[in-house]
């Protein structure tokens, strides 16, 4: 049972890393002079380390490594949630600050 709690507990960190840095990503490839060097860097950087999470998770198991896809799979509610309150607050930043000028 507390192999499951920690496979779960990697699951989301792992997700955490994989979605939070595409989300890096994308806002650093926005504003470079070369953004597919962002996106391939941190596609190879981003799938090794979650490759090789999930294989050390698991270790041949495959109840583990479905307990780590779970985790993973809400980590990516984790990271939008986080993502879209911060983009909200500040697109309504924007929108006061625009009806003050």
């Amino acid at each position: 049972m507390a192999t499951m709690v920690l496979a779960c507990i990697a699951g989301l960190v792992l997700g955490i890393l994989f979605f939070g840095g595409l989300w890096f990503t994308v806002k650093m490839a926005v504003s470079s002079k070369i953004p597919a060097l962002w996106f391939f860097g941190s596609f190879l950087l981003r799938v090794s380390i979650t490759l090789t999470g999930f294989y050390y998770t698991a270790s041949g198991n495959w109840q583990r490594l479905l307990v780590c896809l779970l985790g993973f799979i809400a980590a990516r509610f984790i990271v939008m949630h986080f993502t879209r309150s911060n983009e909200a607050k500040q697109l309504q930043l924007d929108k006061e600050i625009s009806h003050e000028a």
